[in-house]
């Protein structure tokens, strides 16, 4: 019986060791895994935070070509009816004049 004892006992000892070594590999799998995940996010962000920059700069460029454009038309109209005022002052008065009255009458009427 001893002979059978030392031989199950080395059985079981084999037994331990190749599940140690196959917890072993698989937590060395796992942190291969785990790692190679990081990486990947990592560089998934960063693609993604390049792309939103260039979009942002992209779209800035083109919001200042807009708001120069825009800007230009104001002065262009600034002018206009600067010009207008100082052919006509006396037409231009009496036109402030009604539009004042009239904007008066509609946020008046409002009100109520």
């Amino acid at each position: 019986m001893p002979a059978t004892m030392n031989r199950a006992n080395d059985e079981a000892t084999e037994a331990r060791r190749a599940a140690n070594n196959a917890v072993d590999h698989g937590q060395n799998a796992f942190d291969e895994a785990i790692g190679a995940a990081e990486r990947k996010l990592t560089e998934a962000a960063r693609t993604a935070e390049r792309v939103l920059r260039e979009g942002v700069d992209a779209l800035r460029s083109q919001t200042r070509a807009y708001t120069d454009n825009a800007g230009q038309h104001a002065q262009d109209a600034q002018r206009y009816v600067m010009e207008r005022v100082k052919e006509r002052p006396m037409t231009a008065t009496l036109t402030g004049v009604g539009l004042g009255i009239l904007l008066g009458l509609l946020l008046s009427n409002r009100n109520k």
